[in-house]
């Protein structure tokens, strides 16, 4: 019988289940054999580990707040040494936890495990030692964590490669394919004998995360082309590195190759109007990903949004000007809203603007007002309370997490101003 975590994975591809029921940036913890000798752990990253004769491998050792839970869940399934760990990509979420297992290797005189990464792993961890603060801070604000310290310790690689790399451990192969798509350091891993893709993020039962507004560059058209690869493989089982399983040949190629489609038709859309010389604004509110995708139980935009890819692709192609010479040497913001203020008859306007146009659906203008309004008179209160209703409103009617993250945020700086005027 298969376990409740595969009948879980079934009827959310089905629709049985809505998408919402079981979040991919959830964390059950459960376990499921997949086949014999090869397990998926569900975390915030997934983790699989394959049971070999020299050992375990396992792709990921999820992220900073589960991998002790998920190194418990391993070991009650398997005694076995750890002996590789396999990155597919940096990112904290999947990279923490080895240190558990070297500490058992080292109480019972066994070799001390490898990780194997990409190449440019290292950097990312160097990288994220020079900019812990500010990954504090985004991260905060995206998954609504104000506590959340970035970690400046990391387990770097004990060998990495460029382009693909094969091993062989204990009578498995896995095959090491680089690829850029989320990350410029990512690793899709395929095992020939089993038929299984460990697909890490370029898979996440979601629309892809390729336009996240608070990170690095992302790499739409390489993206596609590995799930295309992916697609042609033959698979009958991927594994993602969030949300659950796919199981069938036929289900997954739909799950990647329509995943590819959405990419390609963000970055075609883009490109036509980026070459007819469009400013990014106009780019913006231009393209559109087709309904169809986006209705996929795997493709909805419950995490990034298809409009953020679209900054992306342009950022890649055209770098951080977006066409309005206002936007080359801009003024200051709050210099920016005083002026306007002094316009219309003070923030006040500008804030009671905001709520009509609120309250009539229109968020995005509404939004600008709002913010206008709080940078020209940030010490006035019933512009914070404003404020707070807009970006509440904003966070309420958005679909993803990045969104919902970004206006709560916003709605949470007025409150906490609010808050300590009341108090001064």
């Amino acid at each position: 019988m298969p376990s409740e975590l595969l009948e879980r994975a079934e009827q959310l591809f089905t629709g049985e289940l809505p998408i919402e029921s079981h979040h991919p940036f959830a964390s059950s913890g459960e376990l499921a054999e997949v086949q014999p000798g090869l397990v998926f752990v569900d975390a915030f990253a997934n983790s699989s580990a394959v049971d070999t004769d020299e050992g375990l491998v396992v792709v990921d050792t999820s992220g900073v707040m589960h991998a002790k839970q998920v190194h418990a869940t391993l070991r009650r399934w398997s005694a076995s040494p750890l002996h590789t760990a396999i990155f597919t990509h940096g990112h904290i979420d999947h990279v923490f936890g080895v240190d558990l297992y070297e500490e058992e290797a080292r109480t019972n005189g066994w070799p001390a495990p490898r990780v194997v990464a990409h190449e440019a792993v290292a950097d990312r961890f160097d990288r994220y030692q020079l900019t812990a603060g500010y990954n504090a801070v985004i991260n905060q604000r995206q998954f609504r964590i104000p506590g959340l310290r970035w970690p400046t310790e990391y387990r770097y690689p004990d060998k990495t490669y460029r382009t693909r790399v094969d091993l062989e451990v204990g009578g498995e192969t896995l095959e090491l394919h680089h690829a850029r798509g989320e990350t410029d350091d990512g690793t899709w891993v395929w095992s020939p004998e089993r038929r299984v893709v460990f697909a890490g993020d370029l898979f996440i039962w979601a629309s892809p995360n390729c336009g996240n507004p608070q990170k690095v560059q992302r790499y739409p058209v390489d993206w596609a082309r590995a799930l295309r690869t992916i697609g042609d493989l033959g698979a009958d089982v991927l594994l993602p590195g969030h949300g659950l399983p796919i199981v069938g040949r036929e289900r997954v190629r739909q799950a990647v190759t329509e995943a590819a489609e959405l990419l390609e038709t963000l970055v075609e859309q883009t490109l036509v109007l980026m070459n007819e010389g469009a400013r990014l604004n106009d780019v913006l509110h231009a393209v559109h990903a087709p309904d169809h995708l986006l209705a996929r139980p795997y493709l909805r935009p419950i995490y990034d949004e298809p409009e953020f890819v679209v900054h992306n692709v342009w950022r890649l192609y055209g770098g951080w000007y977006d066409g309005n010479p206002a936007h080359l040497k801009p003024a200051r913001d709050s210099e920016l809203a005083a002026e306007l203020a002094s316009l219309v008859g003070g923030a006040g306007r500008l804030a009671e603007r905001a709520q009509e146009l609120a309250s009539a659906g229109d968020l995005r203008l509404a939004g600008h007002l709002a913010e206008l309004a709080a940078l020209a008179a940030p010490d006035d209160q019933g512009v914070h309370r404003m404020r707070v209703e807009v970006f509440r409103r904003c966070a309420k009617d958005a679909s993803s997490t990045m969104s919902k993250g970004v206006f709560s945020w916003a709605a949470q700086q007025s409150e906490v101003a609010q808050s300590s005027k009341e108090t001064g």
